[in-house]
């Protein structure tokens, strides 16, 4: 099962030539200093979004907010598995999550 998340996460990340995955343990992408994208041990991936976006798409796609090794990360949602069969929208949201930390104070 895990394999397979993260043979999807790498052909998203695939797609998005402007950023690439990163890790071997812990698997994510990251642009400006800051960490966007992860895949947890449970096989779940979460995608880092302002507040007032994160808040919208918790209610927009009935999820919550994303947990890695028993923590919430702030910020982060967790993309429910029945969206990642959707590789636009994957891909859109993965550069939308691109997009914001290039907003961000660099680290």
């Amino acid at each position: 099962m895990w394999k397979e998340k993260l043979a999807l996460y790498d052909m998203l990340v695939e797609k998005c030539p402007r950023f690439e995955r990163r890790g071997k343990a812990m698997i994510y992408t990251s642009a400006n200093g800051y960490m966007f994208s992860i895949l947890n041990k449970a096989g779940e991936i979460g995608i880092r979004f302002s507040k007032e976006v994160q808040e919208k798409y918790i209610k927009e796609f009935n999820t919550t907010d994303f947990k890695s090794y028993g923590a919430i990360m702030k910020g982060y949602i967790l993309i429910p598995d029945e969206m990642l069969e959707n590789v636009d929208t994957m891909v859109a949201l993965l550069n939308e999550s691109y997009d914001y930390v290039m907003t961000l104070k660099a680290k």
